[in-house]
């Protein structure tokens, strides 16, 4: 349990780094993340999307931070958290977030 913590205080110094404008929009640059929010990377093209942070405390959203953890560690070339599934199931999972 406790590596899992370390690992998403980690996640959330890196999303401090990048994250996109509001409710899972595509950001153009990274210095629009708006307090409160983080920047991810998903998908093969590295798609960026910003996301509240109270994302994090979400079980779903750990799950997948998880398995981006065991995919790819915490050494993210770009720069922001890098999640390694296909855009249509971050949008979806991103939209059910909402919706809850």
């Amino acid at each position: 349990m406790g590596r899992g913590l370390v690992g998403i205080s980690h996640a959330k110094e890196k999303l401090r780094r990048t994250i996109s404008p509001r409710n899972g929009s595509i950001s153009t640059t990274k210095n629009d993340v708006p307090k409160g929010h983080f920047a991810v990377y998903v998908g093969e093209t590295y798609r960026r999307f910003v996301a509240p942070i109270s994302y994090l405390n979400h079980p779903l959203f750990q799950d997948l931070l998880h398995w981006a953890e065991e995919e790819f560690g915490y050494n993210h070339p770009i720069g922001g958290i890098t999640i390694p599934c296909c855009e249509d199931y971050f949008i979806s999972l991103i939209s059910l977030l909402k919706s809850s």
